[in-house]
């Protein structure tokens, strides 16, 4: 076999949602921060995010991380999110599962019992604390973004399933927050496919009927994700669980209650008065996995309410590969890609700074 460029992966999971890590085989990017390496990728390098989300290699489910170095001196490692819909600023879950991989990759060294240590993701650095038993990732606690509730209780009419009730959060992107037995749903994984369809509509009604703008970064795009609630147990003081789903892209519910939609969550139930900082929600998604948001303070920006808090889940690596790319074959599209692959010999790491 002639001589091909490869990519070095560490496969993931928080909570069931995939995680693809790429450690190695891109060349560094320009830009003097993640946010602006991620711009770049984006704008001239779109290829990586379609190679490794698409067939042959890949499935619109996965998400990929690209390691890259830090432009601040305070982060270990940066990373940049890449999904089906795009370069999401922020995950819960691809950030609980970049900070299990450089643990176990050796990027940042392990150390047992709880270490602290910073992330450089497109929205700015991240707080990161591992706990480690016996040389084993057990737990991530991460900060969610700043979330608040930009719309409460407004209403929409959608084709097919009638006058839907909604309230919109921002916790990285704009969120529909819709009761899930309002709409009939107990979400149990058989009504998956009824779920994605469902939110489906409701999201493309609510993108055709208005817009929504950050108080502070404006204009961040159409509203691409629905939060489908169950109802909210009171497990112990301070402590909640509920059932919940997360629309991701058209035909996907994530597999993961999501920590981005976990923070929504935490942000709905401070405006609803239900909880106090120092509380926890566990949510719980059609897989019966979860992750815990604790709801750590709230600031007054302008209007809004804005919750501060921190996403619990645990990482596991599912799996060490080099992916080959292999541009003669008709499935594989090398647009975009050629320009950042690297020399880089199998088994390196990018570098850390």
């Amino acid at each position: 076999m002639k001589d091909q460029p490869s990519l070095q992966l560490l496969d993931t999971h928080a909570g069931g949602d995939v995680s693809r890590i790429v450690t190695g085989g891109v060349d560094p990017l320009p830009g003097d921060t993640v946010r602006r390496k991620m711009e770049y990728l984006r704008d001239d390098a779109d290829g990586l995010r379609r190679l490794l989300l698409e067939e042959p290699y890949g499935a619109p489910e996965m998400s990929v991380d690209l390691i890259v170095p830090a432009s601040d001196p305070r982060a270990e490692i940066g990373y940049i999110i890449m999904e089906v819909m795009g370069y999401p600023i922020y995950s819960g879950s691809n950030t609980i599962c970049t900070a299990t991989a450089v643990l176990e990759a050796g990027i940042v060294p392990k150390q047992e019992g709880r270490q602290q240590f910073v992330l450089e993701s497109p929205a700015g650095l991240v707080q990161i604390e591992a706990t480690v038993h016996d040389g084993v990732v057990e737990a991530i606690t991460c900060e969610g973004l700043p979330s608040y509730i930009h719309t409460y209780q407004a209403q929409i009419d959608v084709p097919s399933v009638g006058r839907v009730t909604y309230s919109v959060a921002y916790s990285g992107g704009f969120y529909a927050l819709v009761d899930a037995s309002e709409l009939g749903f107990d979400l149990t994984l058989d009504g998956e496919r009824r779920l994605a369809e469902t939110a489906h509509a409701i999201v493309e009604a609510i993108q055709a009927e208005r817009g929504f703008s950050h108080y502070t970064l404006g204009d961040v795009g159409p509203l691409p994700f629905l939060h489908f609630m169950g109802p909210v147990e009171h497990v112990a003081d301070g402590y909640y669980r509920s059932r919940s789903a997360t629309y991701v892209h058209p035909g996907v519910i994530c597999r993961s209650t999501t920590g981005t939609g976990t923070s929504a969550r935490l942000a709905l139930m401070n405006y609803q008065g239900l909880i106090r900082p120092g509380d926890k929600l566990e949510t719980v998604s059609l897989r019966e996995t979860g992750f815990i948001g604790e709801f750590t303070s709230v600031q007054e920006e302008g209007e809004y309410q804005v919750v501060n808090n921190t996403i619990t889940g645990k990482g596991y690596v599912i799996a060490r590969s080099d992916i080959v790319v292999n541009c003669d074959d008709p499935m594989v599209d090398c647009d975009g890609l050629h320009h950042i692959l690297s020399s880089r010999k199998k088994g390196d790491v990018a570098p850390s700074g």
